[in-house]
């Protein structure tokens, strides 16, 4: 982020290290924080911490209503994995 090579960053499921205490999300929040304000960056991933959660602009919870592997199906590369 700092080298402000990219406008837009996707941390994919990155909200799961943090939950396990992986990567230190007080961290994570002052980095935020202090990105240049043309930065974008989304972060995916169930049970985020409060603190990320409060520090955000924008919070979506989204819920599975169907998925592939409830009839069977094995996951997928570039989706599940």
């Amino acid at each position: 982020l700092a080298a402000e090579t990219y406008k837009l960053y996707v941390l994919d499921e990155f909200a799961y290290p943090m939950h396990w205490g992986w990567i230190d999300t007080d961290e994570v929040v002052e980095v935020m924080r202090n990105r240049p304000g043309t930065q974008h960056v989304v972060i995916t991933g169930r049970n985020a911490p409060d603190k990320l959660i409060e520090a955000a602009d924008l919070v979506t919870d989204m819920s599975k209503v169907k998925h592939p592997m409830d009839a069977g199906q094995k996951g997928q590369r570039g989706i599940e994995w």
